[in-house]
């Protein structure tokens, strides 16, 4: 099967889209199918191009088997409406364009969270006469309007009906979640052509490991009981009522809240560490992805947190699935929905509700001075991993893709 793939974020790139990407892919390449992946040189979420590459017109390389061809594009840092507009628009430009020129696949699959990138996806398996999928990793435009980005307007409507021509036109759609689903079917689309496939975990690479000595020195987290935030700090994340929690913890010496990642929301959380003097915050910068099993391990606790809107009971943060894989206990604060089903469920974790930092601290106070319910956690969450591995995904995906190929 020769699989032409779109996607605005791919390695060294850290975010979920490209993590999915690039491990269901490899996977594919194994299986022997041909995988030609269409990106951009990577620069998320900093709108800074990572060292060795340049935003050159047309560049190929081999990443472990996948073909990758990256395209020239306006960079901008994930921040800012209008700015990050131009960044989609204009891949969506040239990965048309330059996929013109790339040999007949099988099949065409673009991928969301925003979906110009499926704009061009779907453009290039009508050009090639091919069967165009949609992997629906957000509900774009809505997460817009969600995190405040954008009020409802005329702009949104619009976006919405290429939302919904996109659905209609794609052979099939390859949603993250169930509820994904079901908001599709509610809005008429064909529920048989949705065909759900959850993130997931790779196993060969997050596993329960002992706590890294040297970071452990180099942050001053011995003895102490870890509260960590890794990952993308977005518009979504409701990262602010984290950092009241924090505050209202700065009497215990023993809990420390450690923040690992980058994004649109960054600059605010450092502001907010140096204005209340939070002691008892740890800020490290954007890591490669080899790096962050490391910083897992530093973890007594994942913190899962989102704003309190209803579009987010519908999503299932991927970190979720590489908690379980190390062996950290989940500390959920989303609305109700299929991420705290899942986590009940499994006994992975424990929910507290959306920006409330009172809740969120007698938690974490609650689960510093239990260390035997901690066991139990622990336990549960390696008990749980395996049923999301990345293996089963991307064989699940793969199988999708295959019922839709030319015979």
């Amino acid at each position: 099967m020769r699989i032409l793939f779109l996607s605005d974020n791919f390695p060294p790139e850290t975010n979920a889209p490209a993590t999915r990407l690039y491990e269901h892919a490899v996977r594919w390449v194994r299986s022997g199918h041909r995988v030609t992946v269409i990106t951009c040189a990577p620069n998320f979420p900093e709108g800074k191009l990572h060292d060795g590459y340049t935003n050159g017109w047309r560049q190929v390389e081999d990443v472990d088997g996948i073909r990758v061809v990256r395209v020239k594009t306006f960079i901008t840092a994930n921040e800012g409406f209008l700015l990050r507009t131009l960044d989609y628009l204009s891949f969506m430009l040239m990965a048309a364009v330059v996929g013109l020129f790339e040999p007949r696949p099988d099949v065409v699959v673009a991928t969301s969270p925003q979906f110009f990138s499926a704009v061009a996806g779907w453009a290039l398996s009508a050009a090639k006469r091919r069967p165009f999928v949609f992997e629906l990793r957000d509900l774009w435009p809505a997460s817009i309007t969600a995190v405040g980005a954008m009020r409802k307007s005329t702009i949104i409507k619009a976006l919405e009906g290429v939302e919904l021509f996109l659905y209609r036109r794609a052979a099939a759609i390859v949603p993250v979640t169930d509820s994904f689903r079901e908001e599709l079917a509610s809005r008429g689309i064909d529920r048989r052509k949705i065909h759900v496939v959850v993130n997931g975990v790779d196993l060969s690479r997050y596993e329960p490991r002992p706590r890294d000595t040297a970071l452990t020195g180099e942050l001053g987290l011995a003895g102490k009981f870890v509260v960590g935030y890794l990952g993308t700090h977005g518009m979504a994340h409701a990262l602010q009522g984290v950092l009241d929690a924090a505050e209202k913890l700065k009497g215990r010496q023993d809990i420390v809240f450690l923040f690992a990642g980058s994004g649109a929301g960054r600059s605010a959380v450092e502001r907010t560490v140096s204005e209340r003097d939070l002691w008892n915050v740890r800020l490290v910068p954007r890591q490669p992805k080899d790096r962050m099993p490391a910083l897992w391990s530093l973890c007594d606790v994942s913190l899962v947190p989102l704003r309190n809107s209803p579009l987010f009971a519908k999503v299932i943060p991927s970190k979720v699935f590489e908690s379980m894989g190390m062996g950290v206990p989940i500390l959920m604060s989303l609305p109700e929905g299929e991420a705290t089903r899942i986590l009940r469920a499994t006994g992975a974790g424990v929910c507290v509700p959306p920006e409330d930092p009172g809740a969120l601290a007698l938690t974490i106070a609650h689960l510093a001075d239990h260390p035997d319910a901690m066991v139990k956690l622990r336990d549960a969450a390696v008990g749980a991993a395996p049923r999301f591995s990345r293996d089963a995904a991307a064989a699940e995906m793969s199988r999708v893709l295959e019922t839709l190929c030319p015979a």
